[in-house]
């Protein structure tokens, strides 16, 4: 066989008390999508950051084309032909399309920027991508898709042989991972090796050739896709057999409970109303941009309402901010945990007690000792991996601070919990944990509104479920178990 484009071997990082990756190996192929799987914390960042040049192994080799290379720095990765794309673009967005594909190698002749060349460079690599616009439209104007075209672009001016791909269909919607993948394909042809991150198992069974599955910082396999199933695949990542990737529940929907009537705001949500009952997990679905997330902030009180009334146990409520939502006993898991979930900064503990501050400070005054009490019940109940209380919110993984923002709600004893894209993110086993403590809220009465954009998801966990468009409520679907995807994708683009 030809010589992989790239190699590494035996790469091993540690922490102080942890052992990130053991002795971990990774081949690629010229023309070959090699997808990286395994759950949060498995070790995948820290392997990319070290081929990116973020990071320095403590042992190991990467070659390059047979050749050892060290890759001390970015720097240094991008002149030996490696780029990595992670899930938040390093794009300026205030610049256009072109000075953020050129920035720091403009094109100069005598000390001058010669703008018509990288606006005509910029036009043609774009083009080769398939992506048509203006090369100088400003990126803060750009769709996430054509934002990420930017980011290849810029790749592709660099002379990149290899192209990492972190969580790269996370926010776009369906067809533009339509135009992800043909981009791929496109890049494929020109003998670059791509290495796909993601956690979407049905992407990864379109796009994939081969799959290397890390598990607590070691290999666990490494297949053909075609030699693969979806058990197979799901049981090297968690290391167990998942029987139903959907946890299962004797669903008995009781009285009504959560009432919204009426719901507006401006062109975003238009004259909404809904349902929800006790021990119901209502799912919300539809496209980017239907409204969805936009109902849900307007439920919680996050954007004022034009119109509208929500009841909670027939008693109205008078909801002008999130503050009148907590102290009526709705809580809202956010579409961004990082940005809106939680302060990353501050400490796991710290996080867990900001909406529960009126229990622990009743006088003014914080009550460390019941704060650690109470949060470490939570933690220990729901398994969140940490070190311990102090440890900051941003160094969890993305499982482990979707349950973080679970606990501080839990805490709070919420009648009304609204999910919006639970398991964004998040790999397989730590969405079957966050299933089951769906499962378990609604066998306790509460109220479960659940908003995803993964069909199979919405099908998997809801007793009803409503579709979204254009801001308003297209239809409703009472047999879900009788329901399809391709039923939900009919009432979504209405």
């Amino acid at each position: 066989m030809a010589t992989p484009l790239l190699e590494m071997r035996r790469i091993g990082k540690s922490y102080p008390g942890v052992h990130a990756l053991t002795r971990v190996d990774l081949s690629l192929r010229s023309g070959e999508v090699l997808a990286l799987m395994g759950e949060n914390g498995a070790g995948k960042s820290t392997l990319i950051k070290i081929l990116g040049g973020a990071q320095r192994p403590d042992c190991g080799v990467i070659r390059l084309q047979g050749d050892e290379v060290s890759i001390e720095s970015p720097v240094r990765a991008r002149e030996l032909g490696i780029a990595v794309i992670y899930q938040e673009f390093n794009l300026v967005p205030g610049l256009s399309a072109m000075e953020n594909v050129f920035l720091g190698q403009e094109l100069t002749r005598a000390g001058w920027i010669q703008h018509d060349q990288q606006r005509a460079r910029t036009r043609e690599l774009l083009t080769q991508l398939g992506m048509e616009f203006d090369p100088e439209t400003p990126c803060r104007l750009l769709t996430v898709a054509q934002q990420q075209a930017v980011e290849i672009a810029r790749a592709l001016s660099l002379k990149a042989r290899i192209l990492v791909l972190d969580e790269p269909s996370a926010v776009l919607t369906p067809r533009e991972v339509d135009k992800l993948f043909s981009i791929i394909r496109r890049l494929q042809a020109r003998g670059l090796g791509l290495i796909y991150i993601g956690h979407r198992l049905e992407e990864i069974f379109q796009i994939a050739d081969r799959v290397t599955v890390l598990r607590d910082g070691a290999n666990v396999g490494e297949r053909a896709i075609v030699d693969c199933s979806r058990n197979q695949l799901i049981e090297m990542m968690v290391g167990r057999e998942l029987q139903n990737e959907f946890p299962k529940r004797d669903s008995r929907p009781g009285a009504e409970r959560l009432v919204v009537k009426g719901m507006s705001r401006g062109r975003a949500v238009r004259d909404v109303s809904l349902k929800a009952r006790r021990g119901e997990v209502l799912a919300i679905a539809g496209l980017v941009g239907s409204g969805r997330t936009e109902l849900a902030r307007l439920v919680f009180g996050a954007d004022r309402a034009d119109t509208g009334e929500v009841y909670l146990d027939g008693r109205l409520l008078g909801i002008r901010s999130p503050r009148d939502a907590i102290a009526a006993g709705i809580g809202l898991l956010t579409e961004d945990r990082k940005l809106q979930g939680l302060v990353l900064s501050h400490s796991v503990r710290h996080n867990f007690a900001l909406p529960n501050l009126d229990m622990f400070a009743p006088l003014g005054f914080l009550d460390s000792a019941l704060e650690r009490a109470e949060f470490g019940r939570f933690s220990e109940a729901l398994r969140i991996k940490l070190s311990g209380g102090g440890q900051a919110a941003g160094h969890l993984s993305g499982g482990n601070q979707q349950k973080l923002v679970i606990a501080k709600w839990l805490a709070r004893r919420c009648e009304v919990l609204i999910f919006d894209e639970p398991t964004r993110g998040i790999d397989v086993g730590a969405k079957y944990e966050i299933y089951g403590l769906i499962n378990d809220l609604a066998w306790q009465g509460k109220v479960v509104v659940m908003i995803s954009s993964e069909l199979p998801e919405v099908l998997g966990m809801a007793d009803r479920i409503l579709v979204m468009h254009e801001g308003r409520i297209t239809g409703e679907i009472a047999d879900v178990r009788a329901s399809s995807q391709e039923e939900i994708m009919k009432l979504a683009i209405a």
